[in-house]
């Protein structure tokens, strides 16, 4: 009985360049999914009951909203990271300023967990009536981060990475031209709220804020699905291993 090599199946690696298209939409789909039942699910209890703070029942669902906002978080960190080494070669000051809001915005949003899982601490340490003046305060400094990381520096992310996404063609352009025309709105109901013409939950604000969710949602499919477009910035990045694979077969 001798041993052979004979050649494995056919397979076609994937690039180096696909696999960041397909790990930066990956993580634009997490922040997509773990921002909403934080904010609108598990942290309900917290948000409207004035007097959570010395109320009975289970703190189960804000400490889960917690988690997914850190995961939240830490999603916002790796999509610039996958991103700037592509978005660099289009304008490298405008892809380091992405970068920086987008850690900025990371910054504010843990902030905001730090708020609510104080609140958490004060509960079941026993606080009394005395402490709800604490409470509100608690709470009300996680609606100002949530104004000012998830909305405002949120639509300078959008006019920073939509502006290199746009030029570069790396994905269709319809896409980050949503992207470019929702941010605009978004600062302007950021800002509007900011000065009192309308409350951060009222239906103007969530309409506004629907453009700059759209763009981050199609992005993340699309690099997921197709990957990058062939784009001019992106030539002599795809690295792909062709060498053959072998094994040993016994006859």
């Amino acid at each position: 009985m001798t041993a052979v090599r004979t050649t494995a199946p056919t397979r076609v690696p994937m690039s180096s360049l696909r696999k960041t298209a397909l790990v930066a939409g990956a993580l634009y789909l997490i922040t997509f999914v773990t921002s909403i039942p934080a904010a609108g699910i598990f942290y309900g209890p917290v948000l409207k009951d004035p007097n959570y703070i010395v109320g009975p029942g289970p703190d189960t669902g804000v400490l889960i909203g917690g988690f997914l906002e850190m995961i939240l978080a830490l999603a916002c960190l790796g999509t610039a990271v996958a991103l700037y080494p592509v978005v660099k070669r289009q304008n490298e000051g405008v892809a380091l300023g992405f970068v920086g809001t987008r850690v900025l915005e990371a910054a504010i949003i843990v902030t905001g967990i730090v708020t609510l899982l104080s609140v958490v601490t004060l509960r079941q340490a026993g606080a009394e009536a005395d402490a709800l003046v604490a409470g509100h305060a608690l709470v009300a400094a996680h609606h100002w981060t949530l104004l000012l990381g998830p909305g405002f520096i949120a639509g300078v992310n959008a006019l920073l990475l939509g502006s290199l996404m746009y030029r570069s063609g790396l994905v269709p352009r319809i896409i980050p031209l949503v992207g470019l025309i929702g941010a605009p709105l978004l600062l302007a109901s950021c800002t509007a709220t900011l000065f009192g013409l309308w409350g951060q939950f009222s239906p103007v604000a969530l309409v506004l804020v629907l453009p700059v969710a759209l763009w981050e949602l199609s992005l993340g499919v699309w690099l997921v699905v197709k990957g990058f477009n062939p784009s001019p910035i992106t030539a002599g990045m795809i690295t792909t291993n062709t060498r053959p694979a072998y094994q040993d077969a016994a006859v």
